[in-house]
């Protein structure tokens, strides 16, 4: 029955080739190649063995079960055995050696599993070919070569433990690393942005101050035209009223007249200088949205030759690391 459980338990490694802990209808089908069964007596064993159908298998209900149909199995052999015509020809020294040979097997799968041998070898055939022959040749030497796998294996554990100690601590090491890098980066971009922000928000306000003196003297400059214009409209209303009047006034209406076109003189060089000024705005905002495209380029390359100046800080991190 010990045997029995060993080998059940070696089917369900040989299912859970990617040792989830369970396995399921489809890994099952691994044992096709391990035992005299189809594929469709294997799924009727694993729905036998899924008692609560929940379509996996943990280890101890695929032990458990598999063991038991194990037991069967080798119990209706046995029967058929015992029932064939060969049964009398079949001599008692054969099954003693099949027998022997079970307790070999799982005397060395034992041994193997305390001290931990499947976790750190690959491939036990060797040694299980030298603990065959010791056993068969010189039994006296075997407990001396199991108590020599006993030290060599606790060794090996001890040696793995503090391999697995050592990749734990680069492995912290590393996370800090990377975090350092990255906090680092960081700063990096956050040092960038305030730079780009603070030389964009110079260059805005210094427009802004130019923009508002543009704006304060087109201002004054539409106030004295409309203050012109106000004043014309009264000279030609006291011209309208002057020539409606009486002849004597005429020298006086020539006076307005020579006023009324000195007036239209400032008028007309008003309008003149307010064109003049209206031109040198729509020049001097042409020269704002260039001196604006070229900040833009200039923060560009600023923010390039940053970006250059991290990458190399970084290629040099990514070799320090």
């Amino acid at each position: 029955e010990l045997t029995v459980l060993g080998r059940a338990h070696e089917f369900f490694q040989i299912c859970d080739q990617e040792g989830k802990g369970f396995i399921t209808q489809q890994d099952m089908q691994r044992l096709y190649p391990e035992l005299p069964l189809s594929l469709e007596e294997l799924e009727k064993v694993f729905i036998t063995l899924d008692a609560d159908g929940n379509g996996s298998l943990t280890p101890k209900e695929f032990t458990t079960g598999f063991s038991q149909f194990l037991l069967g199995q080798m119990a209706l052999n046995n029967e058929m055995m015992q029932q064939s015509d060969g049964e009398t020809a079949c001599p008692l020294k054969c099954k003693e050696t099949v027998s022997d040979d079970e307790d070999e097997e799982f005397q060395f799968s034992n041994l193997m599993d305390q001290l931990g041998a499947k976790n750190i070898l690959n491939d036990e055939s060797d040694m299980k070919q030298l603990w065959l022959q010791l056993r068969k040749d010189k039994p006296h030497l075997l407990p001396s070569f199991e108590e020599l796998l006993v030290r060599i294996f606790s060794q090996l554990q001890e040696a793995d433990n503090e391999k697995n100690k050592m990749e734990c601590a680069l492995k912290k090491k590393i996370a800090a690393h990377d975090e350092e890098i990255q906090q680092l980066y960081e700063e990096m971009e956050q040092q960038i942005k305030m730079e780009k922000e603070q030389f964009l928000l110079k260059d805005t306000e210094r427009f802004q101050s130019y923009s508002q003196d543009l704006e304060c003297k087109l201002v004054s400059k539409e106030q004295e035209l409309e203050q012109l214009v106000q004043k014309q409209k009264r000279l030609e209303q006291q011209c309208t009223e002057l020539l409606s009047g009486k002849e004597e006034t005429k020298v006086e209406n020539t006076k307005l007249k020579l006023t009324n076109q000195e007036l239209l003189k400032d008028l007309e060089r008003t309008s003149h200088e307010l064109n003049l000024a209206q031109q040198q705005l729509q020049l001097l905002q042409e020269e704002a949205s260039r001196l604006h495209e070229e900040k833009e380029m200039e923060v560009y390359r600023v923010t390039e030759t940053l970006q250059r100046e991290k990458s190399g800080l970084l290629k040099q991190l990514d070799f320090l690391r």
